[in-house]
């Protein structure tokens, strides 16, 4: 019997929601179910919900969407193969041939990628618009607009939009407001509370945590959106496996602890580059003069884990620093408890290269991990030399 944990904190919702102990065996984890099929009580009968085959419904990957749903403060989640696997399925559900869409212009390389390169062979327009200035989203937006894509804070650019307004504006113009919240989490920032009609996470970040698993999450309270969704997941098969489930339902519980903790190493690491005399801008809403400041303090719990920043020297000065860490690890991804660096004009966005979207190629983005803030300080500084 599912218990109703909304009255509750986040750190107890995130442990517990969606997470009964097993009613046969008293086992506190959800268990691992792993099975592709289920026995029927009779022909087309199954015993409990959607329980029928492992493609349409997994236990594990239940007791994942309830939780994740509950921290969101959705009436519904699903969840995906990869954080990919979900935009897809978003913008295959919300966009038809000859619809359009609002990209903002500091999109992560992959939805970018998406959109351009994929969408637009079926149909879809989309125009790219500086998600912080209202103005120039209404200016962008078209009789068949019915999307507006956001990420808040930004990847790589660590942008910051105003949800309530940016909804205000899609609604205005008929569209939906859809908020990749993979930065912030659900533990910084509650979109689908701020007026967005649905959510987006990639959880092989920060809800995972740990860099071991892949997946991708939806939240919404539209009971229409979560039908097509779950009618297309289940008719394309982009479905998590429930090992996957089990481990980012394990990470959730420590989330809150963990995303304090990347957070104050965040900006300890920020507010040092940004006296640093080889450092020439440091992106980080937690710094007064970020232009996205007064609105992050408004809309996130804290400023979370994500640092970028550009160095004196070019493309190369910033390839030499980003081989020369000993602590933060050269790889793509970000959110996993271990610190990362990466240079995304070459890997997470080199797909956004010659385009309206392209970063600077001075550019470093860093995932700060739960280490020791002074050693991931000094390693730092010894890279920059």
């Amino acid at each position: 019997m599912a218990h109703d944990y909304s009255a509750f904190g986040f750190e107890t919702r995130a442990i517990h929601a969606g997470q009964q102990p097993d009613p046969r065996t008293g086992a506190v984890i959800v268990p691992i179910y792993q099975t592709s099929t289920y026995a029927q009580d009779g022909v087309g009968g199954t015993r409990e919900g959607d329980y029928e085959y492992s493609r349409t419904a997994n236990p594990t990957r239940t007791a994942l969407e309830e939780s994740l749903a509950s921290l969101e403060g959705a009436r519904h989640g699903l969840v995906f193969a990869s954080g990919m696997a979900a935009s897809d399925a978003v913008l295959r559900t919300v966009l038809r041939p000859g619809d359009h869409l609002v990209l903002g212009n500091d999109a992560y390389g992959g939805t970018f990628r998406l959109i351009d390169k994929v969408l637009s062979l079926w149909g879809i327009e989309h125009t790219v618009a500086d998600l912080g200035r209202i103005d120039e989203v209404r200016a962008a937006m078209r009789p068949e607009t019915k999307l507006i894509w956001c990420e808040s804070p930004t990847n790589p650019l660590l942008g910051i939009a105003d949800l309530a307004a940016l909804a205000g504006a899609a609604h205005e113009g008929g569209a939906r407001l859809v908020v990749d919240n993979t930065f912030a989490t659900p533990y910084l920032q509650t979109p689908l509370a701020l007026g967005a009609d649905i959510v987006v996470h990639s959880t092989t970040k920060y809800l995972g945590g740990h860099s071991d698993v892949v997946g991708g999450a939806v939240l919404t309270n539209e009971d229409e959106v979560r039908e097509q969704l779950f009618y297309l997941r289940n008719a394309a098969g982009a479905v998590p496996g429930p090992f996957d489930a089990w481990l980012t339902l394990r990470g959730l519980k420590t989330l809150a602890l963990r995303m304090e903790r990347h957070s104050d190493n965040a900006d300890l690491i920020a507010r040092t580059l940004d006296r640093h005399p080889k450092v020439t801008q440091v992106y980080y809403p937690g710094l007064p003069d970020h232009p996205g400041h007064e609105i992050a303090a408004k809309q996130l719990r804290r400023f979370g884990g994500m640092v970028s920043f550009r160095v004196a020297g070019g493309e190369q000065a910033a390839l030499d620093v980003v081989s020369r860490t000993k602590l933060f690890i050269l790889a793509e991804s970000l959110g996993g408890v271990e610190s990362l660096i990466e240079h995304p004009g070459r890997m997470t966005h080199a797909s956004t290269a010659g385009s309206t979207l392209e970063v600077p190629e001075d550019l470093i983005r860093l995932s700060v991990g739960i280490e020791d803030g002074q050693d991931l300080l000094a390693d730092l500084m010894q890279a920059l030399g």
